[in-house]
């Protein structure tokens, strides 16, 4: 035993001179960047690496130093501190990001009021691509790192695998949300869609990403629980397939090793096609699989109940990887992809409804015996309603595949709106879920501050949701059909700016729905930071000594079958 709680030590020691290492090597490259700098945007990005890197740095060293008051990598307990961080950020970044969707969204509404020409970094160009980055990777992509820290801790029963490694995955995706959200308001972009940072961003994201794989896959090699839970596959297919897709896509050449711009390896229809593999199964792989896996376990965890059917979930998760990775070429019909493409990708979308719907009903039918949960748990209801949610966004998506219909809402708010009842209740949802289980469950609280808040949550973001898909229906819809209108001359019977004007009462609404969002985004913030301080009806809660003597309920996350 002694040999092997040195043993312990030693790794652990290493792994702190390993990451203060490598963090060195990087701030030394970030400073000969700042100071050989071909342009000030790349110097601006150096020197903010330098002031972030810097902290962690120290803060490395402190731990090293023994400065800690608690051991840091005590192999008796889960690292439970590491996904504290995590939640904190992903509140963090998810109420900045939707903060700057309100205000393109208003931008878009009033552009008179809202756009200021003397300040070039509040222009639409510069903050969208803030928005989808801030909601999409940096609070998603957080509560993502979080979540699935927590529960492969839980269903392998082991702590975290890497000693100093896991931190320096949060930490330095933290640097690179950073990084990518000041080069976008600085101007710095490669306008790729979801793939915007520069190529000095996507070397350290790269990097970053390797080491989360290791660590969870280190975590699954070390477990004590023989069988796998099915959500750590849907984690590892994210982590795998992400790793993929971000390095084909960004592959590039650096006009310079210290300038920020870059030139793409791939060009034309070839660089379309390669930035829509990738975009689309983003969304597959980053905003799909890593949710499933979040699904999986928080509503059998949260109602305790078994999975409705493991078997299915199996299925679910072959048949989706499989297929999903096709699809990404519906987003160019009606361009120079050749059509056998074209069709391809419009074939697998549609097979798509398949595994997504088993999915979703896999997930709902976990209630069975619960059901009384809709009405006594907001927390379930937000959870299910989020698979709702789910499976009309994947309905909706293989139907906007079909070239027909796709010749009518492609390039039109219609797509937005499918794009947000997604995000907004697919993904905002089972990510707010998630969150309102695991401040109580960190915290060792009863429960949390106010579940009347939680009420208060659900119904104004859910309002805010319909607003937001009803007015962008509406508007795509209408804006397509303006587009094709001729008149009896065979010219265009509208003018472009004929269709935007058309669309203000929309945008109206939009705007407003994104604000009841946001606001019950800011309701959940108060809540869980009260649960942690233990205000309100989240008292303590006694537990046992030991977490690895407490594993996970079986009623919970054994197979029903």
């Amino acid at each position: 035993m002694t040999e092997r709680i040195g043993a312990t030590r030693r790794g652990n020691n290493t792994s702190i001179l390993g990451v203060g290492a490598l963090t060195g090597v990087f701030l030394f490259l970030a400073l000969l960047m700042a100071t050989f700098s071909k342009d000030a945007g790349m110097e601006y990005q150096a020197l903010t690496f330098m002031v972030l890197g810097g902290v962690f740095l120290i803060a490395t060293a402190m731990w090293a130093g023994g400065l800690v008051d608690r051991d840091p990598f005590d192999e008796s307990e889960y690292e439970n501190t590491l996904v504290k961080f995590g939640v904190a950020a992903s509140m963090f970044w998810g109420i900045a990001g939707l903060l700057v969707g309100v205000v393109i969204a208003l931008q878009l509404t009033w552009p008179s009021i809202f756009y200021f020409p003397e300040l070039g970094w509040t222009n639409f160009g510069r903050l969208r691509p803030l928005h989808t980055s801030a909601v999409i990777f940096a609070f998603g992509g957080n509560v993502l790192l979080a979540t699935s820290f927590y529960v492969v801790q839980r269903t392998c029963r082991t702590r975290l695998a890497g000693g100093m490694w896991p931190w320096f995955v949060f930490w330095g995706y933290q640097i690179f949300i950073v990084l990518a959200a000041t080069g976008y308001l600085l101007g710095i972009t490669q306008s790729k869609e979801y793939a915007e940072p520069e190529w000095y961003v996507d070397l350290w994201l790269t990097l970053v990403w390797v080491v989360y794989l290791l660590v969870f896959l280190g975590t699954l090699w070390k477990r004590k629980e023989p069988h796998i839970y099915v959500a750590n596959w849907f984690y590892l297919s994210f982590i795998v397939t992400i790793a993929m897709l971000h390095i084909v896509n960004n592959l590039s050449i650096p006009v310079s090793l210290t300038g920020s711009k870059s030139v793409q390896v791939f060009a034309g229809v070839q660089d379309a096609m390669t930035q829509w593999w990738y975009g689309h199964n983003a969304v597959g792989f980053f905003l799909t699989t890593g949710f499933l896996a979040i699904m999986y376990y928080f509503i059998p965890k949260q109602v305790n109940r078994p999975v409705f059917s493991y078997r299915l979930s199996i299925v679910h998760f072959w048949s989706l990887i499989f297929i999903y990775i096709w699809a990404g070429p519906h987003h160019l019909h009606y361009t120079a992809l050749p059509q056998w493409a074209q069709t391809l990708g419009m074939t697998f979308s549609v097979m798509l409804w398949m595994p997504s719907w088993g999915g979703m009903i896999n997930g709902v039918m976990t209630l069975s015996g619960a059901w009384d949960k809709l009405r006594t748990d907001p927390v379930v209801r937000m959870m299910v309603v989020s698979l709702a949610f789910y499976g009309m966004s994947t309905f909706e998506g293989p139907l906007m595949s079909v070239r027909a219909v796709n010749s009518l809402s492609h390039y039109t708010e219609w797509g937005i709106g499918h794009v947000h009842s997604g995000a907004l209740g697919w993904v905002g949802y089972i990510s707010f879920g998630a969150l309102y289980c695991l401040v109580p469950w960190l915290y060792k609280k009863k429960g949390l501050f106010s579940k009347s808040l939680v009420e208060w949550h659900f119904w104004i973001s859910t309002i805010g949701i319909i607003f937001y898909m009803v007015s962008m229906w509406f508007a795509g819809i209408m804006e397509g059909l303006m587009w094709r209108a001729y008149n009896e001359y065979g010219f265009l019977e509208y003018s472009f700016v004929e269709t935007v004007e058309a669309k203000h009462i929309s945008y109206m609404i939009r705007a407003l729905g994104g604000l009841l969002y946001f606001s019950g985004a800011a309701i959940m913030a108060y809540n869980l930071v009260r649960t942690a301080l233990g205000h309100g009806e989240a008292e303590d809660l006694e537990t046992a000594n030991d977490p690895y003597a407490q594993p996970e309920p079986r009623a919970a996350l054994a197979p029903a079958e």
